[in-house]
């Protein structure tokens, strides 16, 4: 968002550091970075169609640390929050840590955040589960139907190699079968985008769930799955907390002295 979703610590960070390596889903931001600090370099050119993302990684954590071994301070800025979907920053800190250096993370806004802006979500109502596709598919999740599901990283659902942009149809049907297993084809789904510069807007998409395996789908695209029940009251557990009221109600004040 060219600095509006960037705090003042973050922003004083990069503004202190000797070097500054960016990770930003935008060539703007990183001009923009580069109109704050005479030293940005970019790690994206690192990424690389059939080059394992893993790889990348190790060569993002390789490069910061070099520097922060050299005795420079390093300042990596990625885009949203450094701690969500970002396994790099996580494995920088660690790392420096490890080496005995001082290692923080400054929070940022991610794209859950934009999310429950622009979607109006409030995870308090009825609850909010979040799943990377992939995991979601590889592995037997409990998914509760009365709460909101949120998937990230759909273009690349079912995806074990960890090289590609994009899985293609038959994945993503995949996950629709996946899906059905606790939502009807016909409940209401979201793909959404968050807005990366002011001058845009978020990417809202409804559509039911038996249409997104036809969907387009980009890496920062995230299925967003209503409730599709109501909520149901666990009466056993409501009469014991009624039971713990009376009891509180019913036992006098304590007059003239202290309760230890």
């Amino acid at each position: 968002m060219l600095g509006a979703h960037i705090g003042p610590r973050a922003r004083a960070t990069i503004e202190q550091a000797e070097v500054v390596f960016a990770a930003v889903s935008d060539p703007l931001v990183e001009l923009w970075l580069q109109q704050m600090h005479a030293d940005v370099r970019s790690l994206q050119p690192l990424y690389a169609e059939g080059k394992s993302r893993h790889e990348t990684y190790r060569e993002m954590v390789d490069a910061m640390l070099a520097e922060v071994r050299a005795g420079r301070r390093v300042c990596g800025a990625f885009y949203g929050h450094p701690g969500v979907f970002a396994l790099v920053p996580h494995r920088a800190i660690a790392q420096a840590r490890s080496e005995g250096f001082d290692a923080v993370m400054e929070p940022g806004v991610s794209a859950e955040d934009c999310l429950y802006a622009d979607l109006g979500i409030d995870p308090g109502m009825h609850g909010c589960q979040h799943f990377e596709a992939s995991q979601f598919m590889f592995y037997r999740r409990r998914v509760d139907p009365s709460a909101c599901l949120v998937l990230w990283q759909v273009a690349v659902a079912g995806d074990r190699s960890t090289t590609r942009l994009t899985t293609g149809r038959a994945y993503r049907q995949l996950l629709v079968e996946r899906l059905a297993e606790d939502y009807p084809l016909d409940h209401p789904v979201t793909l959404y985008e968050a807005a990366t510069l002011p001058i845009s807007t978020p990417r809202i998409e409804e559509l039911p769930l038996s249409a997104l395996a036809d969907a387009r789908m980009d890496l920062q695209t995230t299925l967003v799955v209503p409730p599709a029940v109501p909520l149901r009251r666990d009466e056993a557990m409501l009469a014991r907390i009624a039971a713990l009221d009376a009891a509180v109600e019913s036992t006098p004040p304590l007059q003239g002295r202290h309760a230890t």
